[in-house]
């Protein structure tokens, strides 16, 4: 029977009763190994010997003199290390793993024959030291103490100093040492399966101490043991099995024997099988009442540990008990678990469940016992395809595939539906295991006969000709994708020869029904071409779709020539099938532009190596049909590319191609000047005939100028009469001037192409610049046009065309283009901004009025927002590459709250940009921004400002934002936040108040809005500002105290909360009797050393034209305003009338001013030092002074700013600074040492309601 704690055994030498006990012991196991004792401890094979072969384990004496003679040691029978390299211990033996692992057991085997308790104590140790733990059980522990007692006192032993045991460490060592820890525990059972285990001591004891350990609070121990016990079910699982197959083996001889006639049959075989069949069933009963002992003290307990790794410990290895021993483990009592534990929290147990479910599943045999488990845990499984955790979905969808493969009718139409959709996911794992469900589900034949009978015909009566046509009903009847692409790499692994199935698809196309057989409508068709599209360019490519992938992997071996075979075959069969598509599709612009994609994903060798050059000639006929007929753009921009490609100069079919291109071009060109003579000639009275053969033939000329350069032709010069017309007479068609814009753009780069390839001459460079030149001009004149498109394009284009004729064309040793460098001036600057102002930062429901009631309303304001996000990126690149001044940023930085979800991404990437190209710009840009929503909100409100209304709370918070924005490295960011103060102080005070100097000035509120970059400052920095803030204070500024003046008030206090020296609070004249301070009972230098170290880091940084890092400032300590109360001020300061602010004009444009304004400062406040000391040393006694300085300066440690601490929602905006910071959810940590008894029920309601696992919800 086994107990909870280990036996309690008393030294031998104490008690001749126990000396007793241990020597039948050991003459019982010696006739165990003989077969010749009957009875309940001889339960072991018949007839089976001690192997003769092993070399016998030394005993304890023999071992003591051995360890004697190397130096070691045992103490109280357990061996010690001495420092040598060879293992001594199990635990070692088992960790080096240079042992075969049934060596290891058989000489623990002999052992244990040897002394059995001496041995256990071996065992004992191994799992103590396996878990970690330090300590080790001696010989008086094991026969004095309780198990509880052992393991408390193991658990002092532990190293506290790291929360790493062997099974959590990392590196290859502790993962080959997990799998030797479970193998050893496998063969220990294996080999005593025949006698040892039968004891009722060995096996007992373990039991016992794996419990215990299992219940401790230590993890490790937890871990460790439940690891262990685990294995140790597993194994004994595998004895049963064993045990069984014997059990019907005898039974099976038995009753042979006894139906034998009476002369024949012998009695004492009978005999002897009755007492097998007895023994074995003995055996049989230890055996389930060990593994009862195991699941009932340990699993039940465990599988809701607090630890995800040990709750998958237990879910994985009851798995396999299913599986490996089906009649006792599979049934409803051991599902339950599973079933519940699919609705755990961590995703790693979930995939335990599922994993352990697939094994089940795979075997079809066992779907009856699994019936009831499918219909109870279906709808969890089916739901769990759509896990958070994509390796948890991908596994969730193969077991549905699994369940799909076992039974048609387990799932239902609304499951399958709730799986097809995931083909489409943008999770390739995912897409491939839903694409193989579908697989199934579709497409795999069922009806033998039939598929014989269908194999015979090819073509469109083939087997794929139905799957193909289901293929095209799915994709359409899939409302919500449109993904052709993604479909077909979900399908790409389970579904390939379908999918290269050329042929069928093209004679489903080609070929006329025969009676009977359906038509595929128009539709239908579309669709198809789609498809057949995305099939070629798979295997061509030989890898995903965008969005499906990191990136092109290196192909191996056989998928290179997988993709060679491919591209073979999809060329040889499309040569000669794709004039005939174009053929009869060429009116329909939707399937040729899908067609005319092919040719792309050509081995365009092939046509002159299979002297093919009749189908090649054919595909060119076809194409020209297609250009003349087609003026979509994607249909015309299709067939230029394709000209491209067959015309790489690598093919020898190239000079074919180019023959046709070039009279192609001719024609085009000849009947473009032709037309557009017309079209000048009528002017107004052009009728829509001249129109159209302008515009269509412009469409087809612009397409092809886009891939092929064109120059010889002149496109540029009738395109600029036609947009010069239209600007004279105000009446040229839209389209007509976008197309014209387009070619006339694709004309200047050609051009630019092939000065920059070669060597041009003075007149070339002459003649580009007077072109550039003439089409800005133009360019900026259509950005008052009436037609939005026009504006927009025009708009689009002189953003691209300034950025590519910028200072940067110049660089890579092309000195030789600077003539060619443009640079725009102020009112073409100004009219690109106002045109961003009018067009981009807009309302998007005013400027959709008129689609109201459309169908497509929402995907119409989808692409007009892409329309002016494409506005705002190219405007915004003009600011970062310096083409257009910074200081139009502000214009668009101001916007950064309101139209955050628009355009915020573009918005901050613009700020990030220009602070690294320059940060006082950058600043001053900033401020600008604040400072014209502060005007704008002057001019709707007036100069009295309700502080508390949201518009000033808006201004306020954009300033928050644009403060995360700097960082936390305050010494990059030290003289441009300096600067964004002095120009915020400046505008505070640029105008008097007409009411006389007692009233504020009308825009010291904005002092408020500048407070939220105080944070900002270095606290030496905040003395400055706060010296040039008094040079703008009268002494009645200083004594007021209304609300009015409160921005004031506030601002100061943000710039005298941590600065250098002691301060007094601004709204009150009384000292303070609370300065005291707790920190400066903490040691600090002293403070003449302070002031030393801070007069020479001063001086020293003064004296510098650039900001550097100043060496005693590497660390500085930020100083949190929410964890301290501001000081009070009894003193006024004394501002220097004398001193005037430097003019704007002179700042903006002086960098040397620029770089030293706190180096200016701080020599003014030198200067100013003797006149505000004396006010100061009135108003404070010499001891508060220090103690002041102390507070502010002494920290012991640094403390964040209050800008990270002072609310939640301040807390949320860190996403501001730190975007790819994780979110870590830590599950609860519970006490999961109380015992609850086995529930005998699957389905009992009772039971599942007050289970307390958890999952937190109901599992049918």
């Amino acid at each position: 029977m086994i107990t909870s704690e280990l036996p309690v055994l008393q030294d031998s030498t104490n008690e001749s009763g126990q000396a007793e006990a241990v020597a039948v012991s050991v003459s019982v196991s010696e006739l165990e190994d003989a077969s010749e004792v009957k009875g309940k401890r001889k339960r072991g094979r018949p007839g089976r010997p001690p192997s003769a072969n092993k070399k016998p384990r030394k005993t304890p004496a023999e071992k003591n003199q051995l360890a004697g003679s190397r130096g070691g040691r045992k103490a109280n029978g357990v061996p010690q290390q001495n420092g040598d390299s060879e293992p001594v211990t199990l635990f070692e033996v088992v960790k080096m793993g240079k042992s075969a692992m049934q060596a290891v057991v058989d000489d623990w085997i002999e052992s244990y024959k040897q002394d059995r308790d001496i041995a256990l104590l071996d065992l004992i140790n191994f799992f103590i030291q396996c878990s970690g733990c330090k300590g080790t059980v001696r010989i008086e522990m094991f026969r004095n103490m309780q198990n509880a007692e052992i393991i408390r006192k193991m658990t002092e032993e532990f190293d506290e100093d790291s929360g790493d045991y062997p099974l959590t460490m990392p590196g290859p060592q502790w993962k080959k040492f997990r799998s030797n820890f479970c193998e050893f525990i496998g063969v220990l059972i294996r080999q005593c399966q025949y006698s040892i285990i039968y004891d009722e001591y060995m096996m007992d004891t373990v039991i016992s101490l794996l419990t215990g350990l299992s219940d401790s609070q230590v993890r490790a121990f937890r871990h460790t043991s439940t690891l262990a016990a685990m294995k140790l079910m597993t194994a004994l699982v595998n004895v049963a099995l064993n045990l069984s197959i014997h059990q019907d083996n005898t039974q099976r001889q038995y009753e042979a024997e006894r139906n034998k006639i009476v002369g024949k049959r012998a009695n004492e075989k009978l005999e002897l099988l009755l007492e097998k069949r007895k023994e074995l069933q003995e055996n049989q009963d230890e055996i389930e009442n060990m593994m009862n002992s195991i699941f009932k003290g340990i699993f039940v307990h465990r599988y809701r540990d607090a630890i995800a790794e040990i709750r998958a410990i237990c879910i994985e290895e009851i798995g396999v008990w299913m599986k490996m021993y089906s009649d006792a483990f599979l049934n409803d009592s051991y599902l339950k678990y599973v079933g519940w534990t699919l609705h755990d929290r961590q995703g790693e147990v979930r995939l335990k469940c599922l994993k352990a479910l697939q094994n089940l599943y795979t075997n079809r045999e066992l779907f009856p016992k699994l019936e009831l488990f499918t219909n109870r845990f279906k709808d969890r499984i089916v739901s769990m395809t759509l896990d958070k955790e994509y390796d948890v979905a991908v596994e969730a969808i193969r077991l549905v595939t699994l369940v799909l493969q076992g039974s048609e009718d387990a799932l239902s139409n609304e499951d399958c539906e709730n799986v097809y959709h995931l083909v489409y996911s943008a999770h390739r794992p995912v897409a491939i295991a839903a694409g193989e469900f579908l697989h199934r589900k579709l497409f795999s034949r069922h009806d033998p006969q039939a598929e014989e009978a269908l194999a015979k015909r090819r073509g469109r009566n083939s087997p794929n000709g139905n799957l193909i046509r289901m293929l095209v009903l799915f994709f359409l009847e899939s409302e919500l994708h449109e993904h052709a692409a993604y479909l077909v790499d979900s399908l790409w692994e389970s579904s390939q020869e379908l999918l290269k199935d050329w042929e069928c698809m093209t004679e489903l196309l080609v070929e006329e029904a025969v009676q009977g057989e359906e038509v595929l409508s128009d539709r239908q068709e579309t669709a198809l071409i789609e498809l057949m599209m995305c099939t070629i360019r798979q295997a061509a490519e030989a890898h995903p779709p965008v969005g499906r992938g990191t990136g092109k992997r290196v192909l191996t071996a056989k998928e290179r020539k997988t993709q060679i075979d491919d591209k073979n075959k999809l060329t040889e069969h499309f040569i000669m099938a794709l004039p005939m598509l174009l053929s009869k599709y060429q009116a329909d612009s939707e399937k040729v532009a899908n067609l005319l994609q092919i040719p792309q994903y050509f081995d365009l060798d092939i046509y002159s190596a299979g002297r093919m050059e009749k189908h090649l000639d054919a595909l060119l006929k076809q194409i020209k049909f297609v250009v003349e007929k087609q003026t979509e753009t994607d249909v015309l921009e299709a067939c230029s590319k394709t000209y491209s490609i067959l015309c790489s100069e690598e093919y020898t079919i190239m000079n074919r191609v180019d023959i046709a291109r070039s009279q192609l071009i001719d024609e085009l060109v000849d009947r473009f000047n032709h037309s557009v003579e017309e079209l000048l000639q009528e002017g107004e009275e052009a009728d829509d005939d001249d129109i159209y053969n302008v515009l269509s033939t412009l469409k087809r000329l612009t397409a092809f100028h886009n891939a092929h350069d064109l120059t010889k032709w002149d496109m540029f010069g009738n395109c600029y009469r036609l947009l010069k017309a239209g600007i004279e007479q105000g009446s040229m068609p839209e389209q007509i001037a976008v197309q014209a814009l387009q070619c006339s753009h694709y004309s200047i780069l050609w051009q630019l192409v092939t000065i920059t390839e070669g060597s041009p001459s003075k007149d070339d460079l002459i003649a580009l610049r007077k072109v550039v030149k003439s089409f800005l001009a133009v360019c900026q004149q259509c950005l008052s046009n009436v037609n939005t498109p026009v504006k927009e394009q025009a708009f689009m284009l002189l953003c691209d065309l300034l950025m590519i004729f910028s200072h940067q064309l110049t660089s890579g040793s092309r000195e030789g283009l600077q003539s060619l460098v443009f640079n725009p001036d102020n009112p073409l600057q100004n009219e690109l901004l106002n045109f961003v102002m009018d067009h981009v930062f807009i309302d998007q429901d005013d400027e959709n009025q008129s689609m109201e009631g459309d169908e497509e309303d929402e995907a119409n304001k989808i692409e007009a927002l892409h329309k002016r996000r494409n506005l705002l990126a190219a405007f915004s690149k003009l600011i970062i590459y310096d083409i257009v001044d910074m200081h139009a940023a502000a214009d668009i930085f101001k916007h950064y709250m309101k139209y955050y979800n628009d355009y915020g991404d573009i918005i901050k990437e613009t700020l990030s940009k220009t602070r690294q190209t320059d940060k006082i710009q950058c600043a001053k840009t900033l401020i600008l921004s604040l400072q014209q929503l502060f005007n704008e909100l002057i001019q709707e409100q007036g100069p009295n400002l309700d502080r508390t209304s949201s518009h000033v709370s808006g201004i306020k918070e954009l300033a928050r934002r644009f403060a995360l924005t700097f960082g936390l490295d305050q010494i990059k960011t030290r003289e441009a936040v300096a600067t964004l103060h002095k120009d915020g102080i400046e505008f505070a005070f640029k105008y008097q108040n007409p009411k006389g100097p007692e009233f504020p000035p009308p825009n010291l509120a904005f002092l408020e809005v500048l407070s939220e970059f105080s944070s900002k400052l270095l606290r030496q920095d905040k003395k400055t500002v706060h010296s040039y803030l008094e040079k703008f204070m009268s002494e009645q500024m200083m004594e007021r105290r209304e609300d009015v003046w409160l921005p004031l008030i506030s601002y100061r206090n943000s710039l005298l909360t941590g600065g250098d020296e002691d301060r007094l609070s601004v709204t009150s004249g009384s000292s303070s009797s609370k300065a005291t301070s707790v920190r400066s009972k903490k040691g600090r230098p002293p403070l003449h050393k302070k002031r030393i170290e801070e007069e020479s880091v001063e001086s020293s940084w003064i004296m510098r034209d650039t900001l550097q890092t100043p060496g005693a400032l590497q660390t500085p300590q930020l100083t949190s305003t929410v964890l301290r109360e501001n000081p009070r001020q009894a003193a006024e300061h004394i501002p220097d009338q004398d001193s005037e602010p430097g003019s704007e004009t002179d700042y903006v444009h002086n960098q040397q001013m620029q770089m030293s304004w706190l180096g200016q400062q701080k020599l003014e406040d030198v200067n100013r030092k003797d006149r505000t000391g004396m006010n100061y040393m009135k108003a404070r006694s010499g001891g508060v002074r220090q103690t002041v300085r102390g507070l502010m300066e002494d920290d012991a440690e640094p403390i964040f700013e209050d800008v990270m601490m002072s609310s939640r929602g301040q807390l949320e905006d860190m996403n501001e600074e730190f975007e790819d910071t994780m979110v870590i959810d830590l599950p609860p940590s519970r006490n999961r040492r109380e015992r609850a008894e086995l529930r005998p029920d699957f389905f009992d309601s009772a039971a599942i309601i007050e289970d307390d696992s958890g999952f937190g919800m109901p599992m049918f």
